[in-house]
């Protein structure tokens, strides 16, 4: 996705390579067409496969799909590339082929990567994804929505369907992005669903190197968000200092533990990015603090309201998928809302109107 600026992949091996006090890895088969994952097969070359856990992701077709500019390769689950006869034989091709990349036998666990709303809901697709799981390719399989924010009612509806067969779902969650992530959290934990969570880092701001006027290269894709944000977070994590002084945790550090509170999350996943500039700190620095993460909860149940009252986004944008706000065509990632997910809303307390709708910025 362009963040920062490119290292030679000599140096972004080792910081993937697992030890040190951080021994999960992540990969995408999408990302770099596969390029990803041969990278982090590399990084993975002479370490003990006991030693780490493998987390995989399969899901958008780059071998037969077309890309389509910056919405990506189409999902796998996409009409034109084949029927639900024929999900369950992806799926399986393409997992072989990311973990033959790797050079792994098997994933620890295996997310279904940005589904569409066929994705959430078919049984073909879970079926597909459960047969993983049995024939021995990997230990746990789970959802990650995105690639932005939103599927709240998607996500909690692929809960009900198939919550005996998920195991892990992955989303975005921070401190200064606690909606609409949150909403969903609670289903999670009542179908015994742990989570993953993603962007902890607010596109670079925890790590206190992205200032304001921050010269962010033309396609880097932290440009899609709106003019001023950098400044506007900046000033709202200048407020949450005290508290993490007072716990001892540097800005990262508290965007953690913070995540780590909430029901069902049970691991964060930061993202490490190389910045432009004289004042951008060494990606190496940034692992070497994450792996320091404080064990013990620091953060007091006054703290936690605080960031979060200060934190608070609800409204701030335009969700993808399900969305009250969606008119017209169904899209890849975004759809209307269907009567069934209304009634899944009102028996989850959401009420669309108030909490999944992008609100007028106040003049």
């Amino acid at each position: 996705m362009r963040f920062g600026e490119p290292i030679d992949e000599e140096r972004l091996a080792a910081v993937l390579r697992p030890g040190g006090g951080i021994d999960t890895v992540i990969t995408a088969d999408v990302y770099g067409e596969g390029a990803a994952d041969a990278l982090l097969g590399r990084a993975l070359a002479g370490v003990a496969r006991d030693s780490y856990c493998l987390a995989g992701a399969v899901g958008h077709d780059f071998v037969e799909g077309e890309r389509d500019g910056p919405r990506g390769f189409p999902r796998f689950t996409d009409p034109r590339l084949r029927g639900p006869d024929q999900y369950a034989g992806y799926l399986r091709g393409a997992t072989e082929a990311s973990l033959e990349r790797i050079g792994a036998d098997r994933f620890d666990l295996l997310l279904l990567h940005n589904p569409d709303r066929t994705g959430f809901t078919s049984k073909a697709v879970w079926d597909g994804m459960a047969a993983l799981r049995d024939g021995g390719l990997t230990d746990a399989i789970g959802v990650a929505p995105g690639p932005a924010n939103g599927f709240t009612l998607d996500l909690i509806d692929c809960f009900e369907r198939f919550g005996d067969r998920l195991d892990w779902a992955m989303v975005i969650l921070n401190p200064l992005e606690p909606w609409p992530g949150e909403l969903c959290l609670e289903a999670a934990a009542q179908h015994g669903v742990r989570v993953i969570t993603r962007v902890v880092d607010y596109g670079g701001l925890f790590w206190d190197d992205v200032l304001g006027g921050h010269p962010f290269a033309e396609h880097d894709h932290r440009r899609f968000r709106p003019e001023g944000w950098v400044e506007a977070g900046r000033e709202r994590l200048d407020r949450m200092r005290p508290i993490a002084a007072r716990a001892g945790l540097s800005p990262i550090q508290l965007a953690c533990q913070w995540n780590l509170t909430h029901p069902a999350v049970e691991c964060t996943a930061p993202t490490l990015i190389q910045e432009a500039g004289p004042g951008a700190r060494a990606i190496e620095d940034k692992r070497a603090e994450l792996a320091v993460l404080p064990a013990e909860p620091r953060l007091t149940d006054t703290d936690l309201a605080e960031i979060r009252r200060i934190g608070d986004n609800g409204g701030s944008m335009t969700l993808k998928g399900a969305s009250p706000d969606h008119e017209g065509t169904e899209r890849p990632d975004r759809w209307a809302l269907s009567p069934e997910l209304a009634e899944l809303a009102r028996r989850w307390s959401i009420d669309p109107d108030r909490d999944l709708r992008r609100m007028p910025v106040a003049a």
